[in-house]
Protein backbone atom coordinates (compact mmCIF):
# COMPACT_ATOMS: atom_id res chain seq x y z
CA UNK A 1 0.00 0.00 0.00
CA UNK A 2 1.25 3.39 -0.77
CA UNK A 3 -0.02 6.39 1.65
CA UNK A 4 1.04 9.36 3.34
CA UNK A 5 2.58 9.59 6.29
CA UNK A 6 1.58 13.00 8.69
CA UNK A 7 3.81 15.52 8.18
CA UNK A 8 6.23 15.97 10.84
CA UNK A 9 7.89 18.85 12.07
CA UNK A 10 11.54 19.25 12.85
CA UNK A 11 12.73 21.31 15.83
CA UNK A 12 16.30 22.76 15.17
CA UNK A 13 17.47 20.76 18.24
CA UNK A 14 16.76 17.07 16.23
CA UNK A 15 17.99 18.64 12.74
CA UNK A 16 21.27 20.65 13.84
CA UNK A 17 22.51 17.88 16.48
CA UNK A 18 26.24 16.73 15.63
CA UNK A 19 25.17 12.92 15.89
CA UNK A 20 22.57 11.20 13.48
CA UNK A 21 20.48 8.49 12.81
CA UNK A 22 18.06 7.73 10.05
CA UNK A 23 14.70 5.14 10.10
CA UNK A 24 15.28 3.11 6.89
CA UNK A 25 11.53 1.20 7.28
CA UNK A 26 11.61 1.12 10.68
CA UNK A 27 15.16 -0.33 11.27
CA UNK A 28 17.05 2.69 13.47
CA UNK A 29 20.06 3.16 11.67
CA UNK A 30 22.87 4.82 13.28
CA UNK A 31 25.46 7.08 11.47
CA UNK A 32 27.78 7.75 14.40
CA UNK A 33 30.05 5.11 13.00
CA UNK A 34 30.36 5.72 9.43
CA UNK A 35 28.76 3.54 6.66
CA UNK A 36 29.68 2.22 3.31
CA UNK A 37 27.14 2.55 0.50
CA UNK A 38 27.96 -0.42 -2.06
CA UNK A 39 27.53 0.42 -5.83
CA UNK A 40 25.29 -2.29 -7.89
CA UNK A 41 24.64 -1.32 -11.48
CA UNK A 42 22.18 -2.84 -13.29
CA UNK A 43 23.45 -0.85 -16.36
CA UNK A 44 25.24 -1.78 -20.18
CA UNK A 45 26.89 1.32 -19.60
CA UNK A 46 27.87 2.65 -16.68
CA UNK A 47 31.93 4.00 -17.15
CA UNK A 48 33.66 1.70 -15.02
CA UNK A 49 31.23 -1.61 -14.52
CA UNK A 50 28.68 -1.78 -17.14
CA UNK A 51 26.61 -5.05 -18.08
CA UNK A 52 29.28 -6.43 -14.64
CA UNK A 53 25.89 -7.13 -13.23
CA UNK A 54 22.93 -6.62 -15.34
CA UNK A 55 21.48 -10.20 -14.74
CA UNK A 56 19.65 -11.29 -12.01
CA UNK A 57 22.27 -13.75 -10.99
CA UNK A 58 25.53 -11.36 -11.56
CA UNK A 59 23.85 -8.61 -9.37
CA UNK A 60 23.17 -11.18 -6.73
CA UNK A 61 26.55 -12.03 -6.73
CA UNK A 62 27.73 -9.02 -6.58
CA UNK A 63 24.81 -7.99 -3.91
CA UNK A 64 26.74 -10.34 -1.17
CA UNK A 65 30.11 -9.68 -2.42
CA UNK A 66 29.65 -6.06 -1.25
CA UNK A 67 27.86 -7.23 1.83
CA UNK A 68 30.66 -9.70 2.60
CA UNK A 69 33.66 -6.89 2.45
CA UNK A 70 31.58 -4.56 4.44
CA UNK A 71 28.88 -2.16 2.96
CA UNK A 72 25.89 -1.98 5.03
CA UNK A 73 23.56 -0.22 2.18
CA UNK A 74 23.48 -1.40 -1.81
CA UNK A 75 22.44 1.28 -3.68
CA UNK A 76 20.97 0.05 -6.67
CA UNK A 77 21.00 1.76 -10.17
CA UNK A 78 19.02 1.17 -13.02
CA UNK A 79 20.36 4.02 -15.02
CA UNK A 80 23.73 5.39 -15.97
CA UNK A 81 24.52 8.80 -15.31
CA UNK A 82 27.67 9.19 -17.07
CA UNK A 83 28.13 11.74 -20.06
CA UNK A 84 26.13 10.53 -23.12
CA UNK A 85 24.95 7.56 -21.25
CA UNK A 86 21.43 6.14 -22.79
CA UNK A 87 18.12 8.23 -21.16
CA UNK A 88 15.80 5.74 -19.61
CA UNK A 89 12.04 6.31 -18.94
CA UNK A 90 10.88 5.13 -15.79
CA UNK A 91 9.24 1.90 -17.41
CA UNK A 92 12.55 0.87 -18.73
CA UNK A 93 14.23 1.80 -15.41
CA UNK A 94 11.63 -1.09 -13.88
CA UNK A 95 11.64 -3.10 -16.52
CA UNK A 96 15.79 -3.46 -15.80
CA UNK A 97 15.01 -3.58 -12.34
CA UNK A 98 13.16 -6.37 -12.60
CA UNK A 99 12.68 -8.96 -9.15
CA UNK A 100 16.26 -7.38 -8.19
CA UNK A 101 15.23 -5.89 -5.09
CA UNK A 102 13.14 -8.26 -3.43
CA UNK A 103 14.99 -10.69 -4.40
CA UNK A 104 17.98 -9.46 -2.29
CA UNK A 105 15.83 -8.90 0.61
CA UNK A 106 14.67 -12.61 0.69
CA UNK A 107 18.38 -13.50 0.32
CA UNK A 108 20.16 -10.72 2.67
CA UNK A 109 17.27 -9.49 5.03
CA UNK A 110 20.08 -7.56 6.90
CA UNK A 111 20.95 -5.48 3.65
CA UNK A 112 19.55 -2.21 3.38
CA UNK A 113 18.50 -1.35 -0.50
CA UNK A 114 18.95 2.14 -1.84
CA UNK A 115 17.32 2.68 -4.81
CA UNK A 116 19.28 5.29 -7.58
CA UNK A 117 16.82 6.81 -9.81
CA UNK A 118 15.10 10.59 -10.58
CA UNK A 119 11.52 8.89 -11.05
CA UNK A 120 8.96 9.19 -8.94
CA UNK A 121 7.47 5.96 -10.59
CA UNK A 122 10.20 4.02 -9.87
CA UNK A 123 10.52 5.23 -6.44
CA UNK A 124 6.87 4.11 -5.90
CA UNK A 125 7.54 0.65 -7.72
CA UNK A 126 11.26 0.31 -5.33
CA UNK A 127 8.99 0.72 -2.07
CA UNK A 128 6.87 -1.57 -3.23
CA UNK A 129 9.62 -4.37 -3.71
CA UNK A 130 10.98 -3.43 -0.20
CA UNK A 131 13.79 -0.25 -1.05
CA UNK A 132 14.78 1.54 2.26
CA UNK A 133 16.05 4.82 0.83
CA UNK A 134 15.79 6.98 -1.90
CA UNK A 135 18.92 8.34 -3.35
CA UNK A 136 18.06 11.14 -6.09
CA UNK A 137 20.81 12.17 -8.13
CA UNK A 138 18.40 15.07 -9.71
CA UNK A 139 17.19 17.23 -6.00
CA UNK A 140 13.63 16.66 -7.32
CA UNK A 141 14.58 18.17 -10.30
CA UNK A 142 13.90 15.97 -13.07
CA UNK A 143 10.55 15.26 -12.11
CA UNK A 144 8.33 16.80 -10.26
CA UNK A 145 5.93 14.19 -8.20
CA UNK A 146 9.85 13.54 -6.69
CA UNK A 147 9.22 14.99 -3.19
CA UNK A 148 5.77 14.42 -2.68
CA UNK A 149 6.81 10.78 -3.46
CA UNK A 150 9.34 10.84 -0.84
CA UNK A 151 7.67 11.92 1.89
CA UNK A 152 4.71 9.15 0.85
CA UNK A 153 7.01 6.25 1.02
CA UNK A 154 8.40 7.54 4.73
CA UNK A 155 12.39 6.84 3.23
CA UNK A 156 15.34 8.73 3.72
CA UNK A 157 16.05 10.94 1.15
CA UNK A 158 18.88 11.15 -0.24
CA UNK A 159 19.84 15.37 -2.08
CA UNK A 160 22.35 15.42 -4.29
CA UNK A 161 23.41 18.85 -5.73
CA UNK A 162 23.35 18.85 -9.52
CA UNK A 163 22.54 21.47 -12.87
CA UNK A 164 18.73 21.87 -13.28
CA UNK A 165 18.34 19.76 -15.86
CA UNK A 166 19.06 15.84 -16.91
CA UNK A 167 20.37 17.93 -20.70
CA UNK A 168 22.42 20.32 -18.02
CA UNK A 169 23.82 17.89 -15.95
CA UNK A 170 27.47 17.53 -16.67
CA UNK A 171 27.83 21.29 -18.04
CA UNK A 172 31.03 22.35 -16.33
CA UNK A 173 30.36 25.49 -14.11
CA UNK A 174 32.98 27.29 -12.45
CA UNK A 175 31.53 28.67 -9.62
CA UNK A 176 32.48 31.86 -7.72
CA UNK A 177 32.44 29.40 -4.24
CA UNK A 178 31.53 26.30 -4.58
CA UNK A 179 30.63 25.68 -1.27
CA UNK A 180 28.48 28.47 -0.55
CA UNK A 181 26.69 27.50 -3.77
CA UNK A 182 26.32 23.82 -2.74
CA UNK A 183 24.73 25.03 0.82
CA UNK A 184 22.59 27.73 -0.73
CA UNK A 185 21.02 24.64 -2.59
CA UNK A 186 20.66 22.47 0.21
CA UNK A 187 18.81 24.96 2.18
CA UNK A 188 16.73 25.38 -0.02
CA UNK A 189 15.76 22.11 -1.13
CA UNK A 190 16.11 21.32 2.89
CA UNK A 191 13.49 23.40 3.76
CA UNK A 192 11.23 22.13 0.82
CA UNK A 193 11.74 18.85 1.72
CA UNK A 194 10.85 19.19 5.29
CA UNK A 195 7.52 21.25 4.63
CA UNK A 196 6.51 17.88 2.14
CA UNK A 197 6.89 16.11 5.40
CA UNK A 198 10.37 14.14 4.70
CA UNK A 199 11.42 13.08 7.74
CA UNK A 200 15.20 11.94 7.38
CA UNK A 201 17.65 13.66 4.27
CA UNK A 202 21.40 12.88 3.71
CA UNK A 203 23.17 15.23 1.55
CA UNK A 204 25.14 14.82 -1.43
CA UNK A 205 27.64 17.32 -2.24
CA UNK A 206 27.62 16.02 -6.29
CA UNK A 207 30.60 14.98 -7.01
CA UNK A 208 30.78 14.30 -10.46
CA UNK A 209 28.38 15.81 -11.88
CA UNK A 210 29.10 19.35 -13.66
CA UNK A 211 31.73 20.74 -11.60
CA UNK A 212 35.50 21.80 -12.30
CA UNK A 213 38.13 19.57 -11.09
CA UNK A 214 39.54 22.45 -8.76
CA UNK A 215 35.84 23.06 -7.25
CA UNK A 216 35.62 19.84 -6.22
CA UNK A 217 39.24 19.53 -4.53
CA UNK A 218 37.99 22.76 -2.94
CA UNK A 219 34.95 20.78 -1.40
CA UNK A 220 36.73 17.66 -0.51
CA UNK A 221 39.06 20.36 1.64
CA UNK A 222 35.65 22.44 3.03
CA UNK A 223 33.49 19.00 3.67
CA UNK A 224 33.15 20.37 7.06
CA UNK A 225 31.20 23.04 5.77
CA UNK A 226 28.99 20.75 3.50
CA UNK A 227 25.03 21.65 5.15
CA UNK A 228 26.32 22.87 8.26
CA UNK A 229 26.39 19.54 9.71
CA UNK A 230 22.56 19.74 10.12
CA UNK A 231 21.94 16.99 8.39
CA UNK A 232 23.84 13.50 7.61
CA UNK A 233 26.40 13.92 4.69
CA UNK A 234 27.21 11.24 1.98
CA UNK A 235 30.35 11.70 -0.25
CA UNK A 236 30.67 9.63 -3.53
CA UNK A 237 33.83 9.90 -5.34
CA UNK A 238 34.84 6.40 -6.16
CA UNK A 239 36.35 6.41 -9.64
CA UNK A 240 35.36 9.97 -10.73
CA UNK A 241 36.85 11.96 -13.32
CA UNK A 242 38.18 14.60 -11.34
CA UNK A 243 40.57 12.16 -9.72
CA UNK A 244 42.04 9.95 -12.51
CA UNK A 245 41.69 12.19 -15.33
CA UNK A 246 44.84 14.92 -14.05
CA UNK A 247 46.66 11.62 -12.83
CA UNK A 248 46.29 10.05 -16.42
CA UNK A 249 44.97 6.89 -15.36
CA UNK A 250 42.16 4.86 -15.48
CA UNK A 251 38.77 4.96 -13.22
CA UNK A 252 39.99 1.11 -11.71
CA UNK A 253 43.24 2.55 -11.17
CA UNK A 254 43.00 4.84 -8.13
CA UNK A 255 42.30 3.09 -5.35
CA UNK A 256 45.21 4.17 -3.69
CA UNK A 257 44.30 8.02 -4.50
CA UNK A 258 40.61 7.65 -3.57
CA UNK A 259 41.23 5.92 -0.39
CA UNK A 260 43.17 9.09 0.82
CA UNK A 261 39.81 11.68 -0.36
CA UNK A 262 37.80 9.45 1.44
CA UNK A 263 39.96 9.61 4.98
CA UNK A 264 40.24 13.51 4.58
CA UNK A 265 36.15 13.67 4.51
CA UNK A 266 36.07 11.03 7.00
CA UNK A 267 38.04 13.46 9.67
CA UNK A 268 35.49 16.59 8.37
CA UNK A 269 32.58 14.53 9.40
CA UNK A 270 31.17 12.47 6.54
CA UNK A 271 28.69 9.64 7.77
CA UNK A 272 28.44 7.52 4.32
CA UNK A 273 30.76 7.01 1.55
CA UNK A 274 29.14 5.73 -1.88
CA UNK A 275 31.60 3.63 -3.59
CA UNK A 276 32.47 0.72 -5.64
CA UNK A 277 35.61 -0.77 -3.68
CA UNK A 278 34.16 -1.70 -0.41
CA UNK A 279 36.82 -4.00 0.99
CA UNK A 280 39.58 -1.33 0.55
CA UNK A 281 37.23 1.56 1.99
CA UNK A 282 36.54 -0.72 4.98
CA UNK A 283 40.39 -0.79 5.78
CA UNK A 284 39.88 2.88 5.51
CA UNK A 285 37.12 3.87 7.75
CA UNK A 286 38.62 0.76 10.22
CA UNK A 287 41.50 3.13 10.04
CA UNK A 288 39.73 6.71 11.17
CA UNK A 289 38.25 4.78 14.00
CA UNK A 290 41.49 3.84 15.53
CA UNK A 291 42.58 6.85 15.44
CA UNK A 292 40.22 8.85 16.91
Amino acid sequence: MFSNPPTLQLSDSQTLKPSHSINCNGRLVDLDTPKIMGILNLTPDSFSDGGKFNSEKSALKHAEKLLHDGAKIIDIGPQSTRPNAEFLTSKKEIERIGSIISRIKKEFPQALISLDTFYAETVKFGFNEGIDMINDISGGQYDREMFDTAAATGLPYILMHVNPSYETMHDKIKFEDITLEVNRYFSKKTNELLEKGVKDIILDPGFGFGKTVEDQMKMIGETEYLGFKRFPLLIGVSRKSFIYKPLGKSPLDINEETQKLHLKVLEQGARILRVHDVAETAITIRDFLQKK
